[in-house]
């Protein structure tokens, strides 16, 4: 398990192109057969990246929840959440199956003892992406398909930024301590996404960028509005955003992202917007 601790913004106006990304990007998520997990400090967030292929993937594989978490079991004081941006899989919690087909997610709330991940086609692995959150009580392990998702459209052409929202993981659908999670998707020609930015003090997110080309990338804005760096980031690279940074992106072409937050509250629209002539 990769341990990121928190950085504060007066130290992060002084980093330069490799501190920024030492501290804030995850530049691995997926590794055949295996679990990469990243626990940051910021809000007790943990970032993980399953890719069952010739396997039955355990959630444990590489973390050591005594040391790591002061626990027996992973999701003894945790929840999670998980969305699949790969080929058809299954993850078992407790011995109960759920099959997730592309971009559907799955919450498993505190308590669940067991939980195992694979694949149904290894030509064509599922890649199970996922943010599990601190919980104070248990809510219900439930499969959210698309269908089912709080649907939200976003942005025009004309601005470049016509995105539809689907909210999986949100208050609108089911019910968690803490943690929320969603996939944006931009349309053909779209690259801009959160555009006027915003910040929200009371809570933390974490973007994963995907369905990228290899000779694209997406540029994310980060840092205090006055203060803003960028971070290059490739196909299925995720970035840590603190309370205090804005968290925007330009792509060289269309894509998507995953979006998680932790933090105060699950109001998705408790945000302090900056106005774009202010950002410096």
């Amino acid at each position: 398990m990769d341990i990121r601790y928190s950085a504060n913004q007066k130290d992060a106006k002084t980093y330069d192109t490799e501190k920024l990304r030492e501290e804030f990007l995850i530049e691995k998520l997926f590794e055949a057969d295996n679990v990469l997990s990243t626990y940051s400090h910021i809000d007790r967030v943990i970032v993980i990246g399953v890719m069952p292929v010739s396997q039955v993937i355990d959630i444990e594989k590489n973390i050591d929840c005594k040391k790591n978490l002061g626990v027996e079991y992973f999701l003894e004081r945790r929840e999670l959440g998980i969305i699949n941006i790969g080929g058809t899989g299954s993850v078992v919690v407790d011995g109960e199956e759920y099959k997730l087909e592309r971009l559907n997610g799955l919450y498993i709330g505190k308590g669940s003892l067991s939980i195992n991940f694979k694949s149904d086609d290894p030509t064509n692995p599922a890649k199970f992406y996922m943010c599990s959150a601190p919980a104070h009580t248990k809510f219900e392990t439930k499969l959210i398909t698309l269908d089912i998702a709080n649907r939200v459209e976003l942005g025009s052409t004309e601005t470049s930024n016509k995105r539809v929202l689907y909210q999986l993981i949100h208050p609108a659908v089911l019910e968690t301590c803490q943690l929320s999670m969603g996939c944006t998707i931009l349309e053909p020609g779209c690259v801009w996404n959160s555009m006027p930015c915003h910040t929200h003090e009371r809570r933390m997110e974490v973007y994963m960028y995907f369905n990228l080309t290899e000779d694209n990338v997406v540029f994310h804005f980060m840092g205090e509005p006055q203060q803003t760096r960028n971070i290059i980031m490739q196909n299925e690279q995720a970035v840590i955003s603190p309370s205090w940074s804005i968290h925007s992106g330009c792509g060289t072409s269309n894509y998507a992202f995953i979006w998680a937050m932790a933090g105060e509250n699950r109001t998705f629209d408790d945000m302090d917007h900056v106005k774009t002539n202010d950002l410096r």
